[in-house]
């Protein structure tokens, strides 16, 4: 294939409750437009039904605007890129419906991609400043439904050396927060108290889990009990303690994660280490991993913030790679809620 030949490729995401859509040219973004849904908020998480009416009404105005912010026209796009899996089912057809209409009706080709690899192959986006991680790397991927280690010995070489056994972690985060009555998503707001907090106030047990393995269910219910306890003995715990319960709890967290990551390191020999997914905006994990660069000689990969949540940039740079492997798919393929990292 020609190296100078311009290809553009338009990426879909929808596999949850963000829609967005994004247009990379050679590998530099040129767009990314993402839609947020704030009704799930009173609800305290993604409601199904609700997210996939929203998708309705926003993947029109949304890739519309891709498009345009690109300042291209839509027959310039040489591929359809769209999240096949793994997600909420009813947002995934929205997106995958829209997707193989309109690759039909301009004739290019489609692309089913892999959500989990849309994480991680973000590191893969040109952009300044950002070193791109060499191959084989580890890559932590952690977000709301997802905690695995991952060896990456190529684009598309992936192998699971270790996941969660019952819950994610940005599922621990949230729960956490839901606990200590904060708004969902409550990630995000744990990390804010944390920074303001003593992150050794208070001692919560990291659950025994053998090999690379996660387990974040057990944590979960020693929080809860030990809020309820401490809420018996004083009304007041949590509004005079919120700092130093974040920072608490993030801790425990974040040491679950590295204690894994760094067994990895030593049973693979790998330390190209990178991150990726939602909850790799924590603001303690990104520290705590930049200073593991010096402690241990590892080479570290943390991902623009806006490559962090879902977002339809990770679905477009995986469209291309795959486009420049002539790696297409037949309309007929269909979406699905359950998909193994290394699968397409």
């Amino acid at each position: 294939m020609n190296k100078n030949k311009l290809i553009y490729i338009l990426g879909i995401e929808s596999s949850c409750d963000d829609t967005s859509a994004s247009v990379i040219c050679n590998g530099k973004i040129l767009s990314n437009v993402i839609a947020s849904q704030e009704i799930h908020a009173k609800y305290g998480g993604v409601v199904p039904e609700l997210a996939s009416r929203a998708h309705q009404q926003n993947i029109v105005p949304v890739v519309q605007q891709a498009i345009q912010q690109a300042n291209i026209d839509k027959k310039d796009l040489n591929a359809i890129a769209f999240t096949r899996g793994p997600g909420l089912m009813g947002s995934l057809l929205v997106g995958s419906s829209f997707a193989k209409s309109l690759s039909l009706a301009l004739n290019i080709p489609l692309i089913p991609v892999n959500h989990m690899q849309g994480h991680i192959l973000a590191h893969f986006i040109d952009t300044k400043n950002h070193q791109k991680p060499t191959f084989p790397f580890l890559c932590l991927t952690i977000s709301g439904g997802h905690t695995q280690i991952v060896k990456i010995s190529d684009y598309f070489s992936m192998e699971v050396l270790g996941e969660t056994l019952d819950d994610a972690v940005g599922e621990a985060f949230d729960k956490s927060a839901k606990i200590l009555g904060l708004p969902y998503p409550g990630g995000p707001l744990i990390d804010k108290h944390a920074k303001l907090g003593n992150p050794n106030a208070f001692k919560f047990t990291k659950p025994k889990v053998a090999n690379l393995n996660f387990s974040f269910s057990g944590l979960k219910t020693g929080i809860l009990y030990f809020i309820q306890k401490k809420v018996k003995e004083n009304p007041n715990f949590i509004k005079e303690n919120l700092n130093d319960i974040c920072a608490s709890i993030q801790k425990t967290i974040v040491e679950i994660l590295f204690d894994k990551l760094k067994l990895a390191v030593k049973q693979t020999g790998i330390n190209q280490i990178a991150i990726a997914g939602g909850v790799s905006a924590n603001s303690e994990i990104r520290n705590d991993l930049k200073a593991t660069e010096e402690k241990f000689g590892w080479t570290t990969y943390i991902p623009k913030f806006e490559f962090t949540t879902d977002n339809a940039a990770m679905i477009a740079i995986v469209g291309y790679l795959k486009f420049l492997d002539n790696n297409y798919a037949e309309i007929k393929t269909i979406a699905t809620a359950r998909l193994k990292v290394n699968e397409n």
